[in-house]
């Protein structure tokens, strides 16, 4: 993901902005112990406030008055008055203009001719492009494709590691893995009827006769399933360095290069003498399994792993500094890292308990629609993304598509179901989209009080239910009830609301986007509906590259300690104006980028780049294989 560059904050400037986080971590506490009923629907409360039992708020040690919201909205202008300094700007005005000259640098590298991406990618990877080059070029142009290098580094970050395992086991793997795609003499099939296997196969298709002969196991469940222990990953990338040469040999390097690649027998079960079986882990904990990809010397290697989740999870805002700018998010790629966040073991249900654990120490090309940073898969565009499903998209002549900002309701809206893993009676109470209904009740932010110390409490809750639409369609409980508003354990704390359509959750400005048991699928309808995405994930997915945050979409932290100064900038509070410019032009500009870089078009040149390089890793040749014509 493109991020401005990391700030060190100011100890100042921290405590201002980062207090909305002790309003978060209070509700977060209110929500463990109150039986009040949480909806908020169109500004309709329901609850029964009165039975609100008193909260505290340990573990969280922060100056400053509880309740707090940074307004930072207004510039100091002409001279400061003697003793004063000039006021900064508020950190999101800082963070979109750094987002602008982010997407400016990015759009400076656009190449426009085969010779000129071909030098490009040298430049960028090291060594030639792949085979079939030229035929990918061609179809990227022929379907308008913007081609900027960087938007192709997933591919090369997901595949690196494949260079230090030999050709002949990746072969075997692939072929006999139980899911897969196939690719011969240019036609792809599958004896799978799974409905994404069967949509990635539709994606293929496309391409099919430009690919050459492959298999591409591929990943049908929601949780990614490799996470190679981080010791050995290392001694991987080692011999894929090694076997690879040095970077003047593999770009200057003309005369020996082997410009077609190799056909593969039908048949190859036998394609290893001694082949080794991929060992499966069933049973958790799921974050032990997933810490091993992290450094010995990380955060989350070091702090033991939390067993217990009956409790109020703790908000630890240390760990979230590293990619945090005065309160809010300037880094993607590092918020999105759990190497560094050990805390948000408690703040996830994928980390809590995921729905299904089936995970490999064993590294294999495994193709997948999204991952966590210590996975080791190798990402496609998701089916989500290309399906035109009622659930994730909005269809080309609905009304929603032409509402203009000005008619647009000046909140938020979410609706979803209680997913996010297997949630029980002792350990709920950390998964995120429970977290972050709670923290939208206005019921229970006018029910603390001032015996709370939260400071104009019956101002903030009157703020949110006039700004924001929050609630559970499903509780998704872990009984046998098939009635969604049946959950012993958490029915005293949740109301269900209807469900609401993509085309009628686009009447609002600002649309949260949290993960469910994986990545949202509704990210992409999200981005081209004229509204702004508010972003929480800890999900990697195949065009991060492509987006920047506070120019395409508004990123916010996995703990939501940012959520109310996000709303509070651009939608105003107490009298003062939100930055309704700024909103207006990150809903605008998404929308725009989305459907000029994130269209069916470009999925399918991604996944044929993608799939040119997967060919060359499999072959006996790839050391001396590549396009080379431009130099000719």
């Amino acid at each position: 993901m493109i991020s401005p560059t990391i700030m060190l904050r100011r100890p100042s400037s921290v405590y201002r902005y980062f207090a909305p986080a002790v309003v978060l971590v209070m509700v977060v506490y209110w929500y463990i112990l109150t039986p009040a009923r949480i909806h908020i629907a169109t500004g309709a409360l329901t609850s029964t406030a009165a039975q609100l039992q008193h909260m505290h708020v340990a573990n969280y040690h922060t100056p400053g008055r509880i309740g707090q919201i940074p307004v930072g909205l207004q510039h100091t202008k002409g001279k400061p008055h003697k003793g004063h300094k000039t006021q900064r700007p508020h950190p999101i005005e800082e963070l979109v203009g750094k987002a602008q000259t982010t997407f400016n640098n990015l759009l400076a590298r656009q190449t426009y001719s085969l010779n000129g991406t071909a030098a490009a990618y040298r430049e960028r990877r090291g060594r030639h492009p792949p085979p079939g080059f030229d035929l990918w070029y061609k179809y990227a142009a022929d379907n308008n494709v913007l081609i900027v290098e960087d938007f192709w580094d997933q591919i090369y970050d997901d595949l690196q590691p494949f260079w230090g395992v030999a050709t002949q086991q990746l072969r075997h793997d692939t072929y006999n893995f139980h899911m897969k795609i196939s690719v011969r003499n240019g036609s792809a099939s599958t004896t799978s009827d799974w409905f994404w296997t069967q949509t990635w196969l539709e994606m293929i298709r496309k391409v099919e006769h430009m690919l050459p002969d492959m298999d591409i196991p591929l990943n049908a469940m929601d949780e990614p399933r490799m996470v190679v222990p981080w010791e050995d990953m290392r001694e991987v990338l080692d011999r894929a360095g090694a076997a690879s040469g040095t970077r003047d040999t593999r770009t200057k390097e003309t005369n020996n290069v082997v410009t077609g690649y190799q056909q593969l027998d039908p048949d190859l079960s036998k394609d290893v003498a001694e082949p080794q079986d991929i060992v499966w882990e069933t049973a958790g904990p799921y974050w032990d399994i997933l810490r091993r990809g992290c450094d010995p010397e990380s955060a989350t290697r070091q702090v033991p792993s939390v067993t217990d989740f009956h409790e109020a999870p703790p908000i630890r805002h240390n760990y979230a500094q590293a990619h945090m700018q005065r309160g809010f998010v300037v880094n993607t790629t590092l918020a999105s890292d759990i190497c560094h966040q050990p805390d948000i073991q408690t703040l996830n249900g994928i980390f809590i308990e995921p729905l299904t654990i089936s995970t490999t120490k064993k590294l294999f090309p495994l193709f997948g629609g999204s991952k966590l940073s210590v996975n080791n898969e190798i990402l496609l565009p998701a089916p989500a993304y290309w399906r035109n499903d009622a659930r994730f998209s909005i269809a080309a002549d609905s009304r929603a598509n032409s509402i203009a900002w000005e008619d647009k309701v000046n909140g938020s809206f979410w609706r979803g179901v209680a997913t996010g893993g297997r949630n029980r009676p002792d350990n709920w109470r950390g998964f995120q989209r429970h977290r972050f209904v709670a923290m939208n009740n206005a019921t229970a932010l006018a029910a603390q009080g001032r015996s709370h110390n939260i400071d104009k409490s019956n101002e903030l809750a009157a703020w949110v239910a006039a700004s924001s639409d929050c609630a559970f369609v499903d509780l998704f409980c872990d009984t046998d009830s098939k009635v969604a508003s049946a959950c012993p354990y958490v029915d005293p704390h949740y109301a269900v609301a209807k469900g609401r359509p993509l085309s009628e959750q686009v009447v609002y400005k600002f649309l949260p986007d949290i993960d469910g048991n994986s990545f949202s699928g509704r990210y992409l309808a999200f981005l081209r509906s004229g509204s702004v995405p508010v972003k929480a994930t800890v999900w990697r997915e195949w065009h991060d590259q492509r987006l920047v945050a506070w120019k395409h979409y508004v990123p916010m932290d996995t703990r939501f300690s940012d959520w109310f100064g996000i709303m509070e900038f651009f939608v105003g509070r107490g009298g003062r104006h939100g930055r309704d410019d700024l909103a207006k032009r990150i809903a605008e500009d998404g929308g725009a980028w989305a459907e000029r870089v994130l269209r069916k078009e470009d999925m399918q040149v991604y996944v044929l780049r993608l799939l040119l390089e997967y060919a060359r890793v499999l072959d006996e040749k790839r050391e001396r294989m590549g396009w080379v014509d431009d130099l000719q």
